[in-house]
């Protein structure tokens, strides 16, 4: 049981950090928004920095509200699968609770509106997700293997 657990946070902690690496680069949104308006406009709807902070914000958001449900789900749906069946699997749950979250949860606005903040998440946390699969296939070893540096029972 504790190799387990143990195996899920890691996978959690990496996942986390490849995603947040993925905000190096900036989404269109972000980019659009800062120098819009200029800093020292008394008209500017939010300093600059808030920018930056909403990025931050909705990267931890949707690593706990989506990347890290999606995973436990993917990988519990996939036990018996294939890493690529794993995989499979934990984006389309992903994909699902990103929608929820942008379009009823955060009121973004119509399915048009909501697709191109979707497809930037998503292809934002699949790359992450695909480590979060790695990892627990490689830690926790599936029906009829062993785990690395087992050897077989004669």
């Amino acid at each position: 049981m504790f190799r387990r657990v143990a195996a899920h946070l890691a996978a959690m902690h990496l996942s986390g950090t490849l995603l947040l690496l993925t905000f190096l680069v900036l989404p269109a949104w972000a980019l659009d928004a800062y120098g819009a308006v200029p800093a020292d406009d008394p008209s500017a709807d939010v300093p600059p920095f808030m920018i930056f902070m909403a990025l931050a914000v909705g990267c931890v958001i949707f690593h706990v509200a989506v990347q890290i449900p999606s995973g436990l789900l993917g990988t519990w749906l996939g036990r018996n699968r294939t890493a690529a069946a794993s995989y499979v699997l934990v984006p389309a749950v992903a994909g699902v609770l990103t929608f929820v979250l942008l379009w009823a949860v955060l009121k973004v606005g119509p399915a048009t509106q909501v697709l191109p903040l979707w497809a930037d998440f998503m292809a934002r946390g699949s790359v992450a997700m695909a480590s979060y699969v790695w990892l627990t296939h490689r830690l926790l070893p599936g029906p009829g293997r062993r785990p690395e540096g087992h050897a077989a029972a004669s």
